[in-house]
């Protein structure tokens, strides 16, 4: 079976960082397309970071500069490293694996940006 659990949420101070992780399981990750996305309460989810297979990446406008995605393919994990937090990065952060038309997705992990 299919497991994406992500790892690494919590409480941070604006300005702060914070690095999620997501590690998979049950699939060939090298063949997989991966994501981070994010849902603040009353919004919808939005992409976050997208790394392909080959390990070409993009990100939203809102955190160009500020987040980086990158994988490990030997570990089976996807990682988000969140620089220069903000109010308005509160969410919870999800992790996708993507393959034509597969997807599987995290249960999430919630990440709050407050003083």
């Amino acid at each position: 079976q299919v497991h994406v659990v992500e790892s690494g949420g919590g409480l941070v101070q604006p300005g702060g960082s914070l690095r999620l992780s997501c590690r998979s399981s049950g699939i060939i990750f090298t063949r997989y397309h991966m994501g981070w996305y994010r849902q603040a309460p009353g919004k919808q989810r939005e992409l976050v970071a997208f790394i392909t297979s080959s390990g070409n990446t993009n990100y939203a406008d809102s955190v160009k500069g500020r987040f980086t995605i990158s994988r490990d393919n030997a570990k089976n994990t996807v990682d988000l490293q969140m620089n220069s937090l903000n109010p308005e990065d509160t969410a919870v952060y999800y992790c996708k694996a993507a393959l034509r038309l597969e997807a599987y997705w995290g249960q999430g992990t919630q990440v709050t940006v407050s003083s």
